[in-house]
C-alpha cells in the first residue's frame, strides 16, 4: 500500500506543472560538488545503491530534488540535502546533471 501511493505521488510530481525558472548550468555545476559524494564527479555513481544524474531528463531530476525538499518523497541522505534547496537552486542542477552525458554501461 505504501509502495502505490509513493508511486501515485511521484506520478502526480512529474505531472504537475513546475515553476519556470532560468536555468544557469554554471551554478548548477557549483552546488552540484556536494552530491559528488554519492552520484560521482561526472554525475556517474561509483556506489550501486545510488543513481547516476548524468544524461538524466531534466525535469525528472527538477520534480524529484523537489519531491524531496519538500517531504512527498523521502530518503535519509537527500530529504535533508535538497531541504536547503530553492527552485532556482533544483532548476540549475538539473539543467547541469541533463547536460551531461550518460555513461555507456559496463561491458
Amino acid at each position: 500500500m505504501q509502495k502505490t501511493a509513493l508511486v501515485i505521488t511521484g506520478l502526480l510530481l512529474m505531472m504537475a506543472p513546475l515553476t519556470t525558472v532560468a536555468q544557469d548550468k554554471a551554478a548548477g555545476q557549483a552546488k552540484a560538488a556536494v552530491c559528488a559524494a554519492c552520484h560521482g564527479a561526472d554525475g556517474t555513481s561509483v556506489m550501486p545503491d545510488y543513481p547516476n544524474l548524468a544524461g538524466q531528463k531534466e525535469k525528472y531530476l527538477q520534480s524529484a530534488i523537489t519531491a524531496y525538499r519538500d517531504g512527498s518523497r523521502k530518503h535519509a541522505v537527500m530529504s535533508p540535502m535538497a531541504n536547503g534547496l530553492t527552485d532556482t537552486d533544483i532548476a540549475n542542477l538539473a539543467a547541469y546533471f541533463a547536460s551531461l552525458p550518460p555513461q555507456s554501461p559496463a561491458k
